[in-house]
């Protein structure tokens, strides 16, 4: 359909970006129609709307929305960033192109996705079509050229040296951050490291004794479960020569030279304690409690929550648990299986922590109980789970990977998550099949999109094998359903059946509560209810109070993988920038 030289693909998508110039310059009338199939996506990232925002409809849809945001923000210069080519996305023979445009505002990169329209002779009209604000002008990142000069140019032997400038900027004897960040996980580290790069003040606060402690401190065989070439951090990728799959230590000290080598202001061992919003002054003001017990009180004018997705450990009142008299513990506090060799444990919820943590008891010789609450989805590390990180490895730059992640509508992304799952049910097939035998409980996620839709919404309720199915299917974990438990007991729990299940050691692999529960904790219920819901995505086609403001003035989220808090940690920064240079008020909406 699309076999033509590469010459002219790169011809029809010049002629369709000169003819939306046409439009949004009104040097000629005309109509979304001629420009955009009957079933059309625009998605824009901060160029256009100050946020992140989708519109899915018809070509009518499209244009009533963004026709008048191309002519208040004096959209132009649309040029062809290379040549055109062909892909296929979502099942769907496209020419894909690359273009770059700016705004009265700032400088944009976008991609426009092509295919004919039947109904109109075959003419070639936009599926989807991207704005992402790249730099604001006058306020583009110090990176790369434009990198701060520091003391290259000046040779001051009397003045502070670099060391002098770093201990008071970290130590905020003097003044307050413009931007307080809670979490000093990936999230926290790209918000801050984007947030640098624009010139804005910033501190992270972990209440950790040592950066990277929120990995290192999780049970012993951790490592990452998507590969190495998506997990890239912002501005420094890791070496080329790490593993496929890091491991919890490697990502935590890697953390700590990140950190140092950016030179972001962290404080470690300090707890957030909560805070209040001074609507009048546009601050915030938090207490802060210190590792020497001291209290700091600040005043900054935003407050980014980046506890992960993982942020207050859920502890279900489970019935007659107190009865037993061994150790219970959360998935979050487990270590290592090391101390229960020869020991017996039961392990309550089957998501990742869960086989993760009963494959490491019984490789430590102990003997383990899983206990299925709910029905899980199952897919082998490899091929299956990597299914969705296909494009991370076919060879584009990594920064054009994320600009077509971000391109991505939530609707065609679920549709390409579904065929995801059906390849990875055949690929996994055998696995499958023997979990069905001995009684596992399993799920597909929602309407067939599979576990990444399953961590969208929920943050979990599936399984990576890297072993542990293998286990339960050969016996060697047993496997037994929470509703066929009657009770627990001093020694452990009793089966239905009148069976003792002995137990030395009961763990709590029943996840996380909300975001919503440590909004609450930390600044009230009336701002936890104002907030609303956090995650997921609800009717939108956005995730809820993510990556964007939030109905609470200077209250912001963000959370995910490494790759997502790469990716969104870039729109947050430029956001917050534009707020405090006057481009937009504290709604996020342009003054």
């Amino acid at each position: 359909m699309l076999d033509t030289a590469e010459n002219e693909l790169t011809a029809h998508a010049t002629a369709w970006l000169d003819d939306l110039e046409a439009v949004a310059t009104n040097t000629t009338p005309g109509s979304a129609a001629g420009l955009f199939l009957d079933a059309c996506y625009w998605r824009d990232a901060v160029a256009l709307t100050w946020t992140l925002q989708t519109v899915a409809g018809g070509p009518d849809d499209i244009g009533a929305a963004l026709f008048p945001r191309l002519a208040d923000m004096k959209a132009g210069n649309f040029k062809l960033e290379a040549a055109a080519e062909t892909a296929v996305r979502v099942g769907r023979e496209v020419i894909e192109a690359f273009f770059t445009f700016e705004t009265k505002a700032g400088f944009g990169r976008g991609i426009v996705r092509l295919a004919p329209d039947e109904n109109d002779g075959g003419k070639l009209k936009a599926w989807t079509f991207l704005t992402a604000l790249e730099d604001l002008k006058g306020f583009e990142e110090k990176t790369g050229q434009r990198r701060p000069t520091g003391q290259s140019n000046s040779r001051d032997f009397r003045g502070p040296n670099w060391l002098d400038k770093r201990h008071a900027a970290e130590n905020y004897a003097d003044h307050d951050p413009v931007v307080l960040i809670v979490g000093g996980g990936q999230a926290g580290l790209a918000t801050a490291a984007r947030l640098g790069a624009l010139g804005v003040d910033c501190l992270i606060v972990d209440r950790h004794e040592r950066i990277g402690d929120m990995w290192r401190k999780r049970y012993h065989a951790l490592t990452l479960h998507n590969q190495v070439q998506v997990n890239h951090m912002p501005y420094m990728p890791f070496p080329p020569t790490w593993p496929t799959y890091i491991p919890k230590d490697k990502i935590a000290n890697w953390f700590e030279a990140y950190v140092e080598a950016l030179e972001l202001n962290y404080w470690t061992g300090t707890e957030f304690l909560g805070g209040a919003y001074d609507a009048a002054a546009g601050h915030w003001t938090v207490r802060l409690k210190r590792a020497d017990g001291s209290i700091r009180e600040m005043k900054p004018r935003h407050v980014v929550l980046a506890p992960g997705v993982s942020g207050v450990a859920n502890r279900p009142d489970i019935a007659t648990l107190e009865n037993f008299e061994g150790r219970v513990v959360h998935s979050s506090e487990y270590t290592d299986g090391e101390d229960y060799a020869g020991k017996r444990a039961i392990v309550i919820g089957t998501g990742n922590s869960g086989h993760d943590i009963s494959q490491d008891l019984w490789s430590s010789g102990a003997e383990v109980t899983m206990v299925q609450r709910s029905p899980t989805l199952v897919t082998n590390i490899e091929p299956a789970a990597q299914l969705p990180y296909m494009l991370y490895d076919s060879g584009p730059p990594l920064e054009d990977c994320d600009l077509i992640t971000v391109s991505m509508p939530t609707p065609l992304v679920r549709e390409a998550h579904v065929g995801y799952t059906d390849r990875s049910k055949e690929l996994d097939a055998e696995t499958l099949a023997g979990l069905r035998r001995i009684g596992f409980k399993l799920a597909h996620g929602e309407d067939g999109t599979g576990w990444q839709f399953l961590y969208l919404t929920r943050g979990g309720g599936y399984y990576f094998n890297v072993g542990c199915s293998d286990l339960l299917i050969e016996e060697k974990i047993r496997l037994i359903q929470f509703d066929d438990i009657d009770h627990f007991e001093a020694g452990g729990a009793r089966h239905k059946s009148g069976e003792e299940i002995p137990a030395d050691l009961i763990v709590l692999a029943t996840g996380y509560k909300d975001t919503s529960t440590l909004v609450a904790k930390l600044f009230g219920d009336d701002v936890a209810e104002k907030v609303g819901p956090i995650w997921g995505f609800g009717d939108g086609l956005e995730l809820r109070n993510m990556y964007r403001p939030t109905p609470q003035p200077g209250l912001w989220f963000i959370a995910g993988s490494l790759a997502q808090c790469r990716i969104n940690s870039k729109y947050v920064a430029q956001q917050i920038k534009a707020m405090e240079e006057g481009l937009i008020g504290r709604d996020g909406k342009q003054l």
